[in-house]
């Protein structure tokens, strides 16, 4: 009778501790997958407002008409505020990369009011930069 308790008992431990193994992996898998789902709203955000930037600094330095730069500028605020998101979730599920996420975000905002061509050209460099750091970290953390 003992054998038959301990072997019941034994059964039911092996069962437990399977299910808090597979349990285990599944939200581990969940969160690699939310995590990088943020990464990637995240880079397509910034290379998003990257791109809106460039047109609208663009359009500023070599004086185009007010209308065709207040278009532009309305993109940008667009494009910018598409960032919150992901960056702030990014933050939260995956700490570890909240500075270099952080830091492309800035990289893409220096691209306003850049003096010249060459500075906003030069800024535009510099956030493909941060980004393409970003994405190396991201898979290392990964």
């Amino acid at each position: 009778m003992w054998a038959s308790l301990i072997a019941v008992a034994g059964t039911l431990l092996g069962s437990v501790t399977t299910f808090l193994l597979q349990q285990r992996s599944t939200d581990r898998a969940a969160l690699r997958r939310d995590r990088l789902t943020a990464v990637t709203a995240l880079t397509v955000a910034l290379a998003d407002h990257r791109r809106a930037m460039w047109v609208r600094e663009d359009l500023r330095l070599s004086g185009a008409d007010a209308a065709a730069y207040d278009a532009a500028r309305a993109r940008s605020h667009d494009t910018r505020s598409a960032i919150t998101a992901p960056l702030t979730t990014l933050s939260i599920l995956a700490p570890a990369l909240a500075r270099v996420a952080q830091d492309a975000a800035t990289a893409t905002y220096r691209l306003r009011d850049a003096e010249s061509p060459q500075a906003l050209n030069a800024a535009r460099e510099a956030a493909i930069a941060a980004g393409e750091r970003l994405t190396r970290e991201a898979a290392k953390t990964f």
